[in-house]
């Protein structure tokens, strides 16, 4: 396989999306307070917790890369239409094979999480149908559509909380984080071929207002200071206000486009802002460390 096949085949993985569905876990395992036993000293504990951490990360990479690609696979006809240089269209991937690279990727996924614990599975497991499900059916629907899209964001984020299953019954809510956010991403990107959807646009604006509002009070109900969150919530602000704005008032295709990418990107501080809540900034800024990945892969491959 060439060099130029592999990166078509990369392409419909969406490796700068990926980097953000690792910061899912990251985040989750700071909500399970594992991060404070990860260790290099080679301590039974630590490496355990470190291994939990590198086989979650693969789990959600299986998840993610699979899912995006899946919507490819059902988008060929769409594609070929409006975006003829994607992969599939383009000739360059052909369906099947993206079919299945898709289908092992999601089962790697759900292989990776049962190296944690059987919890772990079941939810990557359900993250993988929500996916596919939203893949072929949900993206159709106004209304089911951004909350089936935003389960499987929260079901990633519960996913990095599994790393100590006992948990989840006391944080499964925070999973409305990721669902309301990525709702809003999904409800605003609607206009991002024909432009005109000013309701979801503004619609997207106070979910993304909610969203900000319910972290800013993480670290009061957790104890935590609440100076450590607030400059990663300011930075969230600078990232995704701006271009959401500018297309609020243009109306333009190519304005939501990016507004919408850097609302994806923008998913690595969420989640920055979440471990930072509830593991203090220190674990923030390693979330946080995601971010310039993924920028760096958003300038070669495409987001949206």
């Amino acid at each position: 396989m060439g060099s130029s096949r592999i990166f078509a085949y990369l392409q419909l993985t969406r490796p700068a999306n990926v980097v953000t569905a690792i910061a899912d876990i990251w985040a989750g395992i700071a909500v399970a307070g594992a991060w404070a036993f990860i260790s290099f000293d080679g301590s039974i504990l630590g490496n355990e917790i470190l291994f939990k951490l590198a086989w979650l990360s693969l789990s959600t990479i299986g998840l993610y890369a699979g899912g995006v690609a899946f919507n490819d696979v059902f988008d060929a006809e769409l594609d070929a239409v409006e975006r003829p240089e994607r992969p599939i269209p383009s000739g360059r991937v052909s369906k099947s094979g993206a079919a299945w690279m898709s289908f092992i990727l999601l089962v790697v996924g759900v292989i990776a999480a049962a190296q944690v614990n059987l919890i772990s599975a079941a939810i990557a497991l359900a993250v993988a149908i929500l996916a596919v499900l939203y893949d072929y059916w949900g993206k159709h629907q106004n209304l089911i559509g951004p909350v089936n899209m935003g389960l499987c964001r929260s079901g990633n984020l519960l996913l990095g909380v599994s790393i100590a299953p006992s948990l989840l019954s006391s944080f499964w809510p925070l999973g409305l984080i990721p669902l309301i956010f990525v709702a809003a991403i999904t409800m605003i990107s609607r206009g991002e071929v024909h432009g005109k959807n000013r309701n979801a646009l503004f619609g997207g604006l106070s979910m993304y207002l909610l969203v900000i509002l319910v972290i800013a009070a993480m670290p009061i109900m957790h104890g935590t200071p609440i100076f450590e969150v607030i400059p990663f919530l300011a930075l969230l602000c600078y990232m995704i206000f701006p271009p959401l704005i500018k297309a609020i008032r243009s109306q333009d295709p190519k304005l939501i486009g990016k507004s919408v990418k850097a609302a994806v990107i923008s998913l690595i501080i969420v989640n920055a802002s979440i471990a930072s809540a509830f593991a203090g900034w220190q674990i923030g800024i390693i979330v946080l460390l995601l971010l310039p990945i993924s920028l760096w892969l958003a300038k070669k491959f495409a987001v949206t």
